[in-house]
């Protein structure tokens, strides 16, 4: 991706070595996309939910950890990664802003919170292993910069583009909520079955990677920013995350009904069709017939 020349986001707001955390952070654990927001499934979501416990309760429920003393020096590549992710997010500015505007909508601008380990968001506690997510209720996307580690090592996602879709994922959500899909999504949620709740989920999931794809398609026609194998790197990224292949790596087998994101062929499809038609029209996941 061919970002080193691009604008810097202002709203990039950097907690990381200040927030408190407890000691000893488990990797691996990953997850992005959620309405709560989060592109993937955690294997801490996983497990809750195949045993029927509330997932929500890991963030709202907890109690906040004792603060780190001291701050970690951070090394010259996880600066310019934030670097990155500054920029990354400066194009979904410019992006969103001109699809908002081209339907006559004003687009309002998410913060993104770099943190270490432990975060508070006005959803609650989150720890740093279940992954990327939005928090709705402060329109702030949250991300501990070690995740895209784990998704390069772990689940053999590497590429600077990759990284860029686990960000452009959660914008997906803050459009959603712009839009007052999350709270549709939200309400009707409150009245379904677990197993019909998770069906709205990974329909809402998938939606946010097909934004993604369309923020793609616009910032290479506008600005010609894609290289080589980027939207390989995009898709490798979403396949190795999608639901059937997690709860395999989790459990060994796969539970359909507890599906909260999508498996890897719909999180791919849905990326695609996004990056195909650049039209957010196109990306009705909640009409679609088919995932």
């Amino acid at each position: 991706m061919l970002w080193k020349s691009g604008r810097r986001s202002r709203n990039v707001e950097d907690r990381r070595g200040s927030a408190s955390h407890r000691a000893g952070r488990r990797p691996g654990r990953l997850r992005i996309g959620r309405g709560l927001g989060g592109i993937g499934t955690i294997v801490i979501v996983l497990i809750a939910l195949y045993f029927g416990v509330d997932p929500s309760m890991f963030l709202q429920g907890s109690a906040p950890p004792s603060p780190r003393q001291t701050a970690e020096p951070r090394s010259a590549q996880e600066n310019q990664l934030a670097d990155f992710v500054s920029v990354v997010l400066a194009d979904t500015e410019d992006s969103w802003r001109d699809l908002f505007a081209s339907d006559g909508r004003t687009y309002r601008e998410p913060k993104l919170v770099l943190f270490t380990d432990v975060v508070r968001s006005a959803c609650g506690f989150a720890e740093a292993a279940m992954g990327p997510f939005y928090c709705p209720a402060d329109q702030k996307v949250y991300i501990d910069l070690g995740f895209y580690r784990d998704l390069r090592k772990r689940h053999g996602a590497p590429g600077d583009f990759a990284q860029a879709y686990v960000i452009a994922h959660e914008v997906g959500h803050h459009v959603q909520t712009l839009l007052g899909i999350s709270q549709r999504v939200h309400d009707i949620r409150t009245r379904v079955s677990r197993t019909e709740g998770n069906q709205l989920s990974v329909r809402q999931e998938l939606q946010a990677d097909c934004f993604a794809g369309v923020w793609a398609k616009h910032a290479q026609r506008t600005r010609q920013v894609l290289e080589r194998g980027d939207i390989e790197e995009a898709l490798r990224a979403a396949s190795s995350i999608g639901d059937d292949r997690l709860q395999r790596q989790a459990q060994g087998y796969i539970t359909p009904e507890s599906f909260t994101h999508g498996t890897s062929a719909q999180r791919v499809r849905w990326f695609k069709s996004g990056f195909d038609s650049g039209d957010p029209e196109q990306c009705d996941t909640f009409g679609a017939a088919k995932l």
